[in-house]
């Protein structure tokens, strides 16, 4: 399940299912205007972490080629693991 907190837009996910997570972000980027988000994956452990922003953030360039997605995440392994995908749209934060 996903969350929307309407104080800074963060989509916050409460879900520990990674294939789960991918079918409710893609859902909310395919049905909104979410050129520019933040989505918090802070609870996920490591690998889903990695598995879903990169999933998710390739999605969203076919949407949004000049979009951006901020991650915020719990370890830095997962930027670490990302940045050499290079993923042009997803920054990541950790949290």
């Amino acid at each position: 399940m996903i969350q929307l907190l309407p104080q800074d837009k963060t989509l916050k996910i409460v879900s520990n299912q990674p294939n789960e997570t991918i079918t409710s972000i893609n859902d909310f980027i395919d049905n909104h205007f979410c050129e520019n988000m933040s989505i918090d994956i802070s609870s996920m452990n490591i690998l889903d972490a990695c598995y879903v922003s990169t999933v998710c953030s390739a999605n969203h360039y076919v949407k949004y080629p000049d979009g951006k997605i901020k991650w915020k995440i719990s370890s830095e392994l997962v930027k670490e693991f990302n940045s050499r995908l290079e993923l042009g749209n997803a920054d990541y934060e950790v949290s």
